[in-house]
């Protein structure tokens, strides 16, 4: 299953880094928004807004590497080392980032770790959505919430995850890959061969 290579281990974690440092400022981002709707009795969705950012590993990173395991252990040491850099919820985002990155894994593993089309990355994007909704339904005691709340939450973090870690990640990856940067792997050559 894990047949990496060294070259894939090293970029999962140059790429874990990149975004470790990316999903911490999102964080700092959303609580400032939540300070900002708090009195409209919206704070939630500020988080909502940029939940997507928190996929981007999940995505991005098995996009270049296209083996099994990447959307998963992007995921968790992108939360790992977000969190020894002072994340202010502590570990329990490492559990997050498992949880997150299950549901890219499950979408790219279907299609054998070849299916990166556009439609294959924001299915991706959605089941992180979904699998990570869930969780924070039970973990966020998101049973305060009216229905029609906990809807409109639902389809903004949709919509921020399609945006960021579908659309986004893809077309980030495809720019990096017009570089030269990643040469070494099948992305990197389909780009130079267009």
């Amino acid at each position: 299953m894990f047949n990496w290579k060294l070259k894939d281990v090293i970029m999962v974690c140059i790429f874990s880094v990149v975004f470790s440092f990316i999903y911490l400022w999102a964080v700092y981002l959303a609580n400032f928004m939540a300070t900002l709707l708090a009195s409209f009795g919206l704070a939630p969705y500020a988080y909502e807004v940029v939940f997507g950012v928190w996929f981007m590993a999940s995505t991005f990173v098995p996009y270049i590497i296209q083996r099994a395991g990447v959307a998963t252990i992007s995921e968790v040491l992108s939360a790992v080392i977000e969190v020894i850099m002072g994340n202010m919820f502590g570990p329990i985002v490492i559990l997050s980032g498992i949880i997150q990155g299950l549901g890219p894994e499950l979408v790219f593993a279907k299609g054998k770790y070849r299916d990166f089309s556009m439609r294959s990355m924001c299915t991706a994007a959605i089941f992180a959505c979904i699998f990570s909704f869930i969780w924070g339904f039970v973990r966020g005691g998101y049973t305060k919430f009216t229905p029609m709340y906990i809807l409109g939450m639902f389809i903004v973090r949709v919509i921020s995850s399609i945006l960021f870690a579908g659309v986004i990640s893809k077309l980030l990856a495809e720019k990096l890959a017009k570089t030269g940067a990643l040469s070494g792997y099948k992305l990197g050559q389909e780009e130079i061969d267009e």
